[in-house]
């Protein structure tokens, strides 16, 4: 499967930290290399955003303006009562920045020094759609420190606001679900108006949870039986898998949800799956990848853990 096919049937990936992108995508995507996403982003078939919960994303250049389109209300409202910010002062300085940008990607800390500071900068994302440029943000150049205004570096791209909320659903139950209502608002940083808005325009199925509430997919979204063998998996750091939006996936058991979030380690974990659910975390540390499980393994499940950990070494060296 293509690289932004793949994004799109897994709702895009969290991109903080440019390498877990590629591991993110290495677990998920047989035959994955490094080199490949790095060119499908200096080619512009993938980008790297601002977008769902006002964070960074990799997703398919096709996505990227229908989910921008459909968070921009809401990206705009989180930051005001956040931060209680100016409205009008970030509109100008967004527009000051945009005007910069004209002439090409700048570096953010130059981009910053131009608007009068790191204040007079915060905020302009919600307002002013950017993209992260490469070679920054890659595997070779890790630091995300070049931005340009994305109708720039895309083209600008019209979207039908009620098309793009409904398209923003869809990529979250092709990735998540079955799924609550508010598990799709929480995702995607949109009001459960905007989420309603979105489903009407779509087939959906509906199921009932264990606690009588109402569940929606996608019409021929597969649904594996649950003896369906799972292998082992490696997830990288704020893989979206593990957030409390993804809870009802199963992958990461409440018991262990303190060892990997935590108010020392916001970032999270890397994490593998054993049976599907986490089980312990992983390092890579000269050259191989070092286990750290979370209860004892049987010789048969560490085997196969070590045999895709191989994989995974030989991926990122």
């Amino acid at each position: 499967m293509p690289i932004p096919h793949a994004l799109e049937r897994v709702g895009g990936i969290q991109a903080q930290y440019a390498p877990a992108m590629y591991i993110g995508l290495w677990s998920r995507l047989e035959g994955s290399e490094r080199a490949a996403l790095t060119r499908a982003l200096q080619r512009k078939s993938v980008v790297q955003a601002t977008l769902m919960r006002s964070t960074i994303h990799l997703v398919s250049r096709r996505d990227y303006w229908p989910l921008r389109t459909a968070i921009q209300d809401g990206l705009l409202e989180w930051w005001i009562r956040v931060t209680r910010a100016d409205p009008a002062r970030v509109r100008e300085n967004a527009a000051r920045a945009r005007a910069i940008l004209a002439d090409g990607p700048r570096q953010w800390k130059e981009l910053e020094e131009l608007l009068g500071g790191r204040d007079e900068a915060r905020g302009i994302f919600t307002w002013l759609p950017l993209v992260r440029v490469p070679p920054s943000g890659t595997w070779e150049r890790r630091r995300a420190d070049i931005v340009a205004a994305s109708e720039d570096w895309l083209g600008r791209e019209e979207v039908d606001l009620d098309d793009a909320r409904a398209l923003i659903v869809r990529r979250y139950l092709s990735g998540f679900g079955p799924a609550r209502k508010r598990e799709i608002a929480n995702w995607a940083g949109m009001s459960a108006a905007d989420v309603r808005a979105g489903l009407e325009r779509l087939e959906v199925r509906r199921f009932r949870d264990e606690e009588g509430k109402e569940l929606v997919d996608l019409p021929r979204a597969p649904l594996p039986a649950g003896d369906t063998p799972a292998p082992p998996r490696f997830l990288p750091v704020w893989d979206a898998t593990l957030l409390v939006h993804a809870r009802r996936t199963l992958i990461l058991p409440d018991e262990y949800r303190p060892r990997i979030f935590n108010t020392k380690t916001p970032h999270s974990f890397n994490t593998f799956l054993v049976d599907g659910t986490v089980a312990g975390t992983w390092r890579y540390d000269d050259g191989r990848i070092v286990l750290d499980p979370f209860r004892r393994l049987d010789a048969a499940t560490r085997r196969e853990l070590e045999q895709e950990a191989e994989r995974l070494a030989s991926f990122m060296a």
